[in-house]
């Protein structure tokens, strides 16, 4: 017998930023973009929000409609990654196959210890007390017999519950929710199982698997397998490496720009950040990425190969900007920029070059280590760029750093 804990961190951003701040505990709040930056939306609100029918994705003007007193605040993603670390250390304790579902989610495979669900759903029961306790934060689980049924159950009550879906309870507990409860069914699949008179997790497991393997492919009987209790699918052991596969910042301006000026400063302030992430990480890249939205929502990416990996925020600028000067050919309004670095490769174990090229980038290096050092002690503002006060389009504007891409 199979028993799968899967955990969900209660409203994840909030619950980290009232940890920080606990007056926020008692007053409306949610975790948000800015909106005078033309990026905000709500990504996490307290439970004094929701029950003021705030809702995650919905515009921050839409939500203040519904909750005058709401207050906001902006992610800090790095205190974010710091608490599901931590998080994830008290569930190595009690198994070697854990699967993260995002920074908040993760499914334990706990057979090995649990020898029924009873066994299961305490353990659940103490891994949420565990992260109230230790952490100061609470969480929902699922406890099932698959990853479907786990991850369905930790949604089912909320916060700081546990719901068991066994294989003697599931059609009574699964088969009445709606059809968009099931993992890995989206608004287009949903849309297509409506028009089938498919409203409900029962009427998908009772539909012919045949016809559904039809309309959807492949798709379409992993919707009935999963529907039916029948997903296999084990949980990744902790012990597999997660590769890094690129490293990358892009921000949506506060109003539009045509000046290459503007455009510089913009770069530069990117181009830092991937720069600073590289160094942490401890990797060299081997292609820069630019990613530009004009003001019509229109964009496109572009790319070029360096001719020696390296990770200085002068070299990401230098290329990202010729790359910019090459294939912006028109008169349009930029929106929005972004820079990638990508083809990665461990930085301590870079073949070593004589080269007065090489001899540049490690002058560079200790410059912007230095600079790296003295931000992480002081804050960003205390070493800015020239051009950062003097661009009117950065001279108020933060960075937010993004996740890297993992495989």
């Amino acid at each position: 017998m199979r028993i799968i804990i899967h955990c969900d961190l209660n409203n994840f951003f909030a619950s980290v930023e009232c940890l920080k701040k606990p007056w926020l505990k008692e007053v409306p709040m949610a975790v948000a973009g800015d909106s005078e930056m033309r990026h905000g939306i709500i990504l996490a609100k307290n439970m004094l929000a929701a029950k003021y029918g705030v809702k995650t994705a919905e515009p921050i003007w839409a939500a203040k409609r519904k909750c005058p007193s709401l207050v906001t605040v902006p992610p800090n993603h790095e205190d974010y990654v710091v608490i599901s670390k931590k998080v994830r250390k008290i569930y190595e304790e009690y198994s070697n196959l854990i699967e993260s579902f995002g920074i908040d989610e993760c499914w334990l495979d706990v057979s090995d210890i649990a020898k029924d669900f009873d066994e299961g759903c305490k353990i659940a029961d103490e891994l949420r007390e565990r992260i109230k306790s230790d952490i100061g934060i609470t969480a929902s689980c699922g406890v099932s017999f698959n990853k479907v049924f786990a991850k369905l159950g930790s949604d089912m009550k909320k916060p700081d519950a546990t719901t068991l879906i066994s294989e003697e309870n599931f059609k009574e507990t699964v088969w009445n929710l709606p059809v968009d409860r099931l993992l890995y069914v989206g608004k287009s699949t949903v849309k297509a199982l409506n028009s089938m008179n498919i409203h409900t997790i029962g009427e998908l497991a009772n539909t012919d698997a045949k016809s559904l393997e039809f309309i959807f492919g492949k798709n379409g009987i992993s919707l009935w397998l999963n529907s039916n209790g029948k997903d296999n699918s084990p949980v990744s052991s902790i012990d597999v490496p997660t590769t890094v596969k690129s490293v990358g910042n892009s921000i949506t301006l506060p109003y539009d720009i045509t000046e290459d000026e503007d455009v510089r400063a913009v770069l530069i302030a990117l181009c830092e950040k991937v720069s600073e992430r590289l160094r942490r990480l401890d990797f060299v890249c081997g292609t820069v990425q630019i990613w530009v939205r004009d003001f019509q929502l229109n964009s496109y990416e572009r790319q070029a190969v360096l001719d020696t990996p390296n990770r200085t925020a002068a070299c990401l600028f230098d290329t990202a900007f010729t790359l910019y000067k090459q294939n912006h050919n028109s008169d349009k309004p930029i929106r929005a920029l972004g820079v990638r670095a990508t083809n990665l490769t461990n930085g301590s174990c870079s073949q070593l070059t004589i080269s007065p090229t090489v001899d540049k980038f490690d002058k560079y290096e200790k410059i912007e280590s230095i600079t790296d050092n003295i931000r992480h002690q002081f804050g960003r503002s205390a070493l800015k760029r020239g051009i950062m006060l003097t661009s009117n389009v950065m001279s108020d504007m933060e960075i937010h750093e993004e996740n890297h891409t993992v495989t």
